[in-house]
């Protein structure tokens, strides 16, 4: 059986052992183990525990879940809900300044977090009722948080950054640079959209006397000013030289944790309690499924299906930018049905040399993977945001929330275009504060 042919074997069994409902890094590992075994015998397990255990041992594996649980003491908090009304309080005479100020909270939390789902949680509790009750409607007021919330990926520190640049060998401090400006293109893409929406259906812009005094504006200042310190914190200390990204994670994870129990007085042990199991349960699956990753790497690697097909997709006479737009379409679908970290995992070690065979940077292509992962996340069938407004604003049925999110999707793709046509959007300040690459 030919390399390629057994690649697209294993394809197929993976996707099969997914869909029955196994965990993500069990499936991977099972399918694994099953090919080793059956093409390589009985030997092959001599050498899976090292493969195991050297897919964890790593250093820089220390920062995720120092910034999840970074990210877990603030979503505990009231941190998220702060943050919106000072936004709301400071922005609700502009013209969409609620819309600005859900979409601009979504993209400040993401820096705090790191997460996803947890920008979600934190900004649509808050967010979705007051955007209802001033009369958006449902799709709108859904459709924007859930697309706001996917920033959590792209703005640094980014899980998923940390995780691509672990299975590429990148510079993660580069990648973080790299997520900065697209990010903010995209905060920028959504609210152009929400207010054009707003403004040709003749939504409510303003809400009726809503008006804060100086004083109201300024006194909610103090509870969300620490924790945006604490961001710029972090970048300095990454960016100045001072620390690695592990031990930034470290120290803004003790930060924000003193913070919450200081500012917001969660000082219970019950309380912390939860927090830490929380930040633990999705440290351990995101290093499972790292670990399952390595394996599964392995195994491809072993029996020259990733070399076979980085040979034949090199040799196609396609051009380069056919290529990259078949992988993002491959990206594309990939993540309408696993985790981003999932999909990096299994697909960085093969694509970052096809992409840089085709003359194409590797950082610069960590933020269109990650791009497309946005997508993924409010994407059925998987669509993890979608699920999480939906827990928010259980009356919204979830095609409603889904076709409120459709023209922010097309705002990715967007930016998608504009990253392919402008790719210092993403290079710019990497290479502007860390010198060239090469």
């Amino acid at each position: 059986m030919s390399p390629l042919v057994l690649g697209l074997l294993v394809a197929v069994v993976t996707i099969l052992v997914l869909m029955s409902g196994a965990p993500v890094a069990f499936s991977l590992g099972i399918v694994a183990l099953g090919f080793l075994l059956v093409f390589d015998g009985l030997g092959a397990l001599s050498i899976l525990p090292d493969i195991f255990y050297g897919g964890l041992d790593s250093f820089a594996l220390l920062s995720i879940p120092m910034f999840i649980l970074m990210g877990g003491a603030i979503a505990s908090s009231r941190a998220g809900a702060d943050l919106y009304e000072a936004l709301d309080r400071w922005l609700t005479r502009v013209p969409g300044g609620l819309m600005i100020s859900n979409i601009g909270a979504c993209a400040i939390f993401a820096a705090l977090s790191g997460s996803s789902p947890a920008t979600c949680a934190a900004i649509g509790k808050m967010g979705v009722p007051e955007m209802r009750k001033r009369g958006y409607p449902s799709g709108l007021a859904t459709g924007a948080i859930a697309a706001g919330g996917t920033l959590g990926i792209l703005i640094p520190p980014s899980i998923t950054m940390i995780v691509y640049g672990i299975a590429t060998e990148t510079s993660i401090g580069r990648l973080f640079l790299a997520g900065i400006l697209p990010g903010l293109m995209l905060t920028g893409l959504f609210i152009a959209w929400g207010l054009f929406d707003a403004w040709r259906r003749g939504y409510q812009f303003v809400g009726e006397g809503q008006h804060f005094s100086w004083r109201e504006r300024l006194v909610v200042l103090p509870k969300v000013g620490p924790f945006l310190i604490v961001i710029a914190g972090i970048l300095w200390v990454l960016y100045g030289g001072v620390a690695t990204p592990s031990e930034a994670a470290g120290v803004g994870a003790v930060f924000c944790i003193l913070l919450v129990m200081v500012i917001y007085r969660m000082t219970k042990p019950a309380a912390l309690w939860h927090m830490l199991r929380d930040a633990m349960r999705e440290s351990v699956m995101i290093l499972m499924i790292i670990a399952g990753a390595a394996l599964f790497s392995y195994m491809m690697s072993s029996l020259f299906i990733t070399q076979s097909l980085a040979i034949w997709i090199g040799e196609l006479e396609v051009s380069r930018w056919l290529l990259m737009g078949c992988i993002n379409i491959f990206l594309l679908v990939a993540g309408f049905f696993l985790p981003p970290v999932a999909v990096i995992l299994m697909t960085a070690p093969t694509l970052v040399p096809i992409i840089e065979a085709a003359g194409f940077d590797p950082i610069w292509f960590a933020v269109m993977l990650t791009i497309n992962m946005e997508i993924g996340l409010i994407t059925p069938p998987v669509g993890l945001n979608l699920y999480v407004i939906n827990g928010i604003a259980p009356d919204v049925p979830l095609p409603t929330i889904l076709r409120g999110a459709l023209p922010f999707m097309l705002c990715m793709v967007l930016g998608i275009v504009l990253l392919c046509l402008f790719p210092e959007i993403a290079l710019w300040l990497p290479r502007a504060l860390m010198g060239p690459q090469f």
